[in-house]
């Protein structure tokens, strides 16, 4: 017997970085000798102050139900980490704690989005904005860049894209898949255009905000459009910085009405974010970040490898990333020279013949290229591009 689904459903597709290590995983157990180069995850531990943190919680008791938008400690510290890395204040009542950033984002669209609301996206983005736009009933606007636009889009761009219809900017520095950041000037080349459209909002996805290593410091988009402040939406967590992937706590900080409506659909939803998983976070948020930077320096150590190993491949062209740690290397050429179709049939390829598994470009809305996570060890990134590079070249 089948059953029907919503309609909405099919404009949703699942995630195709989650469907990459779901086969890894699945390869793996049958015997393969599988590198995965596909997991947006940290491949270190959460640092140990923070898990005692988690200890001490559960010894204590804290393992009721807490307020929906977040615990009061949670929040403070997140006051006071907008305050002492970003320069900007905001109450409490302009924070919400979520489950994971993801969740941020999506309550984020339905508080905001509904049919007839565009939303704009440069491409390449992130698998889940297009689709969280989508269930919210609204359309996503693509702003395509490549390579030799260093994977940024041009004031130019945004003032063509933007319609009456337009109601969201989504903005994610340091990005993934590509690493590029926007410095400050290029942030508030952006900021003039939206001055002109009252009407949009920005959400600026800041989750590698502390894996960042460009020669400008990084700036949040609130941060660098003081003006824009009251229609910016901030988001962040502690997965990324912190190793903290599985305990799923993301935060964001804004206009009290959206917050507001964020939380009102969190409350229909999941309620509050993990008791225990939050008070690790204040922790991680208030205690030493020596961890934050080791963590980034090994990252940028990989990121110089991965770089300068890909462009020795033959049809391989990567760009320098300024943060995260992805590699976004432009392989039409090596698409061409076998004879293919598309990015899609070379991950195929890859993963048949040099058993490493990637991910398409295509699934960020930029065929012709393939992500690489470097968050992994050197040994296992050693091995696989020596892998890629014969298989390309057999």
């Amino acid at each position: 017997m089948s059953l029907p689904v919503s309609k909405r459903m099919a404009a949703v597709k699942p995630s195709p970085t989650g469907a990459v290590l779901a086969l890894a995983t699945e390869l793996k157990a049958a015997g393969r000798d599988l590198i995965s180069l596909g997991a947006g995850e940290p491949d270190f531990d959460t640092p140990q102050h923070i898990k005692d943190a988690a200890n001490a919680a559960i010894a204590a008791g804290a393992t009721k139900y807490t307020p929906i938008d977040g615990t009061a400690a949670l929040k403070a510290a997140i006051q006071r980490k907008f305050q002492r890395e970003n320069q900007l204040a905001y109450e409490t009542s302009q924070i919400v704690v979520t489950s994971g950033a993801k969740q941020a984002l999506f309550n984020l669209c339905l508080a905001l989005l509904g049919p007839g609301d565009e939303a704009i996206i440069p491409a390449p983005y992130w698998v889940s904005y297009p689709d969280m736009v989508r269930l919210a009933g609204a359309e996503a606007v693509v702003i395509e860049t490549g390579i030799d636009e260093d994977f940024k889009i041009t004031p130019a761009q945004l003032e063509a894209a933007i319609t009456p219809a337009t109601r969201l900017l989504v903005l994610n520095s340091p990005s993934n898949p590509t690493g590029a950041s926007y410095s400050g000037d290029e942030m508030a080349a952006l900021g003039a255009v939206l001055e002109k459209h009252p009407d949009v909002v920005v959400v600026s996805d800041d989750i590698y905000e502390h894996i960042h290593w460009a020669a400008e410091p990084f700036v949040s988009f609130a941060t660098a459009c003081p003006g824009l402040v009251e229609r910016t939406v901030t988001t962040n967590g502690v997965s990324k910085a912190y190793a903290m992937t599985g305990w799923r706590i993301g935060y964001a900080a804004g206009p009290v009405e959206l917050i507001k409506a964020m939380t009102t659909i969190q409350s229909q939803s999941t309620s509050n974010p993990c008791s225990i998983s939050q008070a690790a976070a204040v922790t991680a948020l208030d205690g030493d970040q020596a961890c934050v930077a080791e963590m980034t320096l090994a990252y940028r150590e990989r990121h110089d490898f991965v770089v300068n190993a890909l462009n020795t491949i033959a049809g391989f062209r990567c760009r320098p990333g300024e943060g995260t740690f992805y590699a976004f290397p432009e392989i039409s050429g090596a698409i061409a020279a076998r004879g293919m179709a598309s990015d899609v049939e070379f991950v195929e390829f890859l993963l048949n013949e040099a058993d490493v598994a990637c991910v398409p470009g295509s699934a960020f809305g930029a065929p012709g290229y393939l992500r690489i996570s470097f968050a992994c060890s050197m040994e296992e990134l050693e091995e696989s591009v020596q892998r890629i590079k014969r298989a390309v070249a057999a």
